[in-house]
């Protein structure tokens, strides 16, 4: 007979290791508990169902307990909730939440995947009232949209600006719903940098969500969400999506170890301070291999990997724990979005040398359909030239780049490596020279000071200091919008008025992505200009990060017009 192995929780984590542990074991007797109605559900696709791009609620399932006995001959028993844990008998206790009945089972191994639950502080004035709503599960899905649609809800708030926050607030939009979005940080989208996020608060905005950032909720009321500013937004119904916290209860009521994060402590082959309980998914705490701090990352795809080596550890089968890189990816309308590895605020936080480049190459070759620019920020170490992470949002596959630097990154990879790939090429798909090639040798040339820059962030300073500062565009490009102050000197006159350009002071340089005002760098200083900077980001760039703060907080603006095209 074969081993006796139970699963609490399903969905990504524990289905993955039940399913791994049968193809490894024909023999196993495989239990697992979900305290939910289904077991197997695509849980990031949830938010798609309220505006149907999911048709229907069962779209959602991807596996009932049926064909898991169908499939895997695993037993799988829904509404039933694991209570406690007898770490010295080896059973737990089981409620079953339709009739109330506990009982016992026995086990030889456990595994532990009980998942993060919605955030929904008891402090906050309103929380539990009924038209208040955490996304979670296919029935909280169902909930709020039956609760919308039934209530004829015109007004929804969404509080919380991540990934379920904003996919929630795109499909109550297509839904036809006005929304607002409210996020106490500074900004939406924490793993990308201030600079970069601003294009997706502005894709926001374009669709109609308003958006209130650095403003916490206060209290909610029957008809309103009332914030910390003063501002009260009418409200039919409320998302709670301000994050999630680890599954902790089970583990610690045991006597598990948990870990400086408060989610529970994990060996690399995913074991708990018990040899015989593994955890995995979003209830652990994971090691970020490029801090090499203890962290908590609640995403599906690191889920299924720890499954497969706890699953592949309780058989004796050597695993790789290399840690955790927090790839990701959303879509907010119009605009795709990635990142991966370490952003410049959270290198900087945690003491890494580094520097970062702005690039914005196209997409694909500028005579293709569909071409637009693609907005890249490539984060690397110094002095070595080690990869540390990028962001990259734009209408195209921002995903691929993005997969591109992560692989990258688990390799140790540089600079060098970085612009000596050799990737897929056709005027349909990309560049010949890709977007990420292009990154990497703008950093190149600002690691080794071929080029000087300062980042779109400084450029109001500089204005505000009568900075010198040259527009390298076209006559028709300045006239549609520029920087105040700036001097137009088009990169086709450059050098017939090298005597406009003084020598004696900081003169700043930009263009609409970059590339002709580093051409126009790279001019003078071969005529001996060593006086001259470049924008990093340029007006593009620009456009966008000031875009933002004017709309937002009324403050003067320092570009005439916006050319976000």
């Amino acid at each position: 007979m074969g081993k006796r192995v139970l699963v609490v929780g399903g969905v990504a984590g524990g289905a993955s290791a039940a399913a791994r542990i049968r193809r490894l074991d024909a023999t196993a007797s495989i239990l697992v508990f979900e305290r939910g109605e289904h077991v197997s559900f695509s849980n990031c696709s949830l938010p798609y169902y309220l505006s149907r791009t999911v048709q229907t609620a069962e779209d959602l399932v991807m596996m009932t307990p049926e064909s898991f006995r169908a499939s895997y001959d695993i037993e799988v028993r829904v509404r039933n909730e694991v209570i406690a844990i007898d770490r010295e008998g080896k059973k737990v206790t089981v409620r079953d939440l339709a009739s109330g009945r506990e009982y016992e089972e026995s086990y030889d191994e456990l595994i532990l995947a009980p998942g993060a639950s919605p955030i929904c502080p008891r402090s906050l004035e309103g929380a539990q009232l009924p038209h208040v709503f955490t996304v979670r599960n296919v029935a909280d899905i169902v909930k709020l949209d039956q609760y919308v649609r039934s209530n004829d809800a015109r007004n929804v708030v969404v509080v919380g600006g991540g990934f379920i926050g904003l996919e929630v607030a795109e499909n109550l939009r297509e839904a036809g719903k006005t929304v607002s979005v409210v996020e106490a940080a500074p900004q939406i989208m924490t793993p990308f940098d201030f600079d970069m996020v601003q294009i997706l608060q502005k894709e926001l905005y374009d669709h109609e969500v308003s958006l209130y950032v650095g403003d916490a909720v206060q209290a909610i009321t029957e008809t309103q969400v009332v914030l910390a500013s003063g501002k009260a937004l009418e409200a039919d119904a409320v998302v709670l999506a301000i994050g999630v916290a680890p599954e902790t209860g089970l583990a610690k009521a045991a006597g598990l170890a948990l870990g400086e994060t408060g989610a529970i402590r994990v060996s690399p082959e995913y074991r708990t301070s018990d040899p015989h309980i593994y955890a995995v998914g979003d209830a652990i705490e994971v090691h970020n291999r490029l801090t090499h701090k203890a962290s908590k990352l609640p995403l599906a795809g690191p889920a299924i990997r720890q499954a497969r080596t706890a699953a592949d550890a309780i058989y004796g089968i050597p695993g790789t724990n290399r840690g955790v890189l927090g790839s990701c990816a959303v879509r907010v309308f119009g605009m795709n979005a990635a990142a991966t590895g370490l952003n410049e605020r959270t290198a900087k936080a945690n003491g890494i040398p580094c520097d970062a480049v702005y690039t914005m190459a196209m997409d694909k070759v500028s005579l293709m359909p569909g071409c637009a620019p693609m907005h890249f920020k490539l984060i690397f170490e110094t002095p070595t030239g080690r990869v540390l992470g990028a962001q990259a949002i734009g209408r195209g596959n921002v995903d691929k780049r993005i997969d591109v630097i992560a692989t990258l990154i688990a390799m140790n990879g540089t600079l060098e490596d970085l612009k000596e790939l050799e990737l897929c090429y056709s005027p349909v798909f990309g560049t010949a020279r890709d977007v990420v090639n292009v990154a990497a040798l703008v950093a190149r040339n600002v690691l080794h000071g071929v080029v000087r820059q300062v980042p779109v962030t400084e450029v109001r300073s500089l204005v505000e200091n009568k900075a010198c500062i040259i527009d390298v565009r076209t006559e028709g490009e300045f006239a549609a919008g520029h920087i105040v102050g700036a001097v137009n000197i088009p990169l086709g006159q450059l050098r017939q008025r090298l005597d406009e350009i003084p020598r004696d002071r900081p003169v700043y340089l930009h263009c609409r992505t970059s590339q002709r005002s580093y051409n126009a760098i790279m001019a003078l200083q071969g005529l001996g200009f060593d006086n001259v900077i470049n924008i990093s980001g340029s007006f593009l760039g620009l456009s966008y990060y000031e875009y933002f703060g004017d709309v937002t907080t009324g403050r003067e603006k320092i570009v005439t017009e916006y050319n976000f095209n």
